[in-house]
């Protein structure tokens, strides 16, 4: 009785987790080991659902205290199943005036999702690649930072839009 009871219970909460994320058509995360070096190019490789609805895309990232800046940039390139490429130098905030980290979690990690893109729509068939390094420089100094701490997971994600 009691193990159909805990069975039962695992089912209802996994439907509960699974239908509470019913936009999301792509989501996928990647390690980062230790650090992030600056040449390091995480990359996602997407084959889209269709050609005829609208997506909202997102950069999903983990980092821990150990993230020491206040913002973060990003390079985001998208390359086209024909060989388009768009590229996009992005800045977000990652904390609050005092230095308080934002993001969501209970935890020292926190998940930051990130707007990359809205209302887009897939065209092309075939696969997508959506690469993402980052780029973050400290202020007066010409080098960028090379090793940069506090990164532990780069995501994509991919949603429906509420239009579709």
């Amino acid at each position: 009785m009691l193990r159909s009871n805990i069975l039962l219970f695992v089912l209802v909460f996994s439907l509960v987790v699974v239908s509470c994320d019913s936009n999301r058509v792509y989501d996928e995360y990647k390690s980062v080991p230790n650090t992030w070096n600056k040449d390091s190019v995480i990359s996602f490789k997407i084959n889209p659902p269709d050609s005829l609805n609208h997506y909202n895309l997102f950069v999903n990232l983990r980092n821990t205290n150990n993230y020491k800046y206040n913002n973060l940039f990003l390079i985001v390139e998208m390359v086209f199943p024909h060989g388009k490429t768009i590229k996009d130098t992005l800045e977000y905030k990652m904390a609050d005036p005092t230095g308080k980290l934002l993001g969501t979690g209970l935890t020292d990690i926190k998940e930051n999702k990130l707007w990359y893109k809205e209302k887009i729509v897939f065209n092309e068939a075939g696969d997508y690649t959506v690469n993402i390094q980052h780029a973050m420089r400290e202020n007066g100094k010409v080098n960028g930072v090379v090793d940069l701490e506090g990164v532990t997971d780069v995501g994509f994600r991919i949603e429906r839009t509420n239009n579709n």
